[in-house]
């Protein structure tokens, strides 16, 4: 019987501490625009603050693919927070409404910073977050946007973007980043072209930003999304391998801005 608990005590600990995480929606305004975000956070974190995440979605707007990644970052210790660009009233239906929408907000980045600033401040805004340590991570758009959050100058430590595109319209921008990048990226992603790698990190030196970039083989774009099939050839597929590296990266990366132990123990 002692055996039997040992197995599955880990068990018992990880359903506690899933059920520990406490969600809520919240709305917000951009002029006349009502923005629908989502709130994760583990109340048994009390008596001090800890780091905020900004979770960005990826072109389909805000889903329960983000608010699962705000549920594991709140597990994690985090307040997370996922923002919503798009608005409580603009929510594409097929891939083709996704990329209409997408498209406005890359081909009008003042709007986009916009709206990811708008966010942030919502995340600043939650109970319980250390307002000088935040970071945002994005997934494809959204990890576009997590940079297009650095080049607008907003003052936090980091950012991740997952599978995100790299183009810079605005290549001077690179010197309003004061925040540390991490880019994941697929080695086979067809829809990031070589140049705009090029010219992002031409930005980045050029601006002395702290940067780095993790590149996985085999995958294309979207690695870290299930939904994404598992057809490499589309352009777009989930890498289990990929997902799961990049997700160890980005607890290493937060673990050094946010000078938590875990990371002094991996560097020894």
């Amino acid at each position: 019987m002692r055996f039997l608990f040992l197995i599955l005590a880990p068990l018992f600990v990880c359903q506690h501490a899933i059920a520990e995480v406490r969600t809520k929606t919240v709305e917000y305004q951009d002029g006349d625009v009502t923005l629908e975000g989502f709130v994760a956070w583990d109340p048994a974190v009390t008596g001090h603050t800890v780091p905020g995440v900004l979770v960005v979605h990826q072109w389909m707007g805000l889903t329960a693919y983000e608010k699962g990644r705000c549920q594991q970052l709140a597990e994690l210790g985090y307040v997370a927070f996922a923002l919503d660009i798009y608005g409580q009233d603009d929510r594409p239906g097929t891939i083709q409404e996704a990329g209409q929408t997408a498209t406005i907000y890359k081909q009008d980045r003042d709007l986009y910073r916009r709206r990811l600033n708008l966010g942030l401040d919502q995340l600043r805004k939650q109970t319980g977050v250390n307002k000088d340590q935040i970071a945002a991570i994005g997934y494809c758009f959204g990890g576009t946007g997590v940079i297009e959050l650095a080049r607008s100058g907003a003052e936090i430590n980091g950012v991740v973007s997952f599978h995100g595109g790299l183009d810079s319209p605005s290549p001077d921008d690179g010197k309003n980043i004061a925040a540390k990048i991490l880019i994941c990226h697929g080695a086979d992603d067809p829809f990031v072209p070589e140049a705009d790698i090029k010219a992002c990190v031409a930005e980045f030196d050029a601006a002395e930003v702290d940067w780095q970039m993790n590149i996985y083989s085999h995958a294309v774009h979207s690695f870290t999304q299930p939904m994404a099939g598992n057809d490499n050839s589309r352009g777009a597929a989930y890498n289990a391998d990929a997902d799961r590296r990049s997700w160890a990266a980005m607890r290493i990366f937060f673990a050094e801005i946010f000078d938590q132990d875990v990371f002094k123990k991996t560097a020894k």
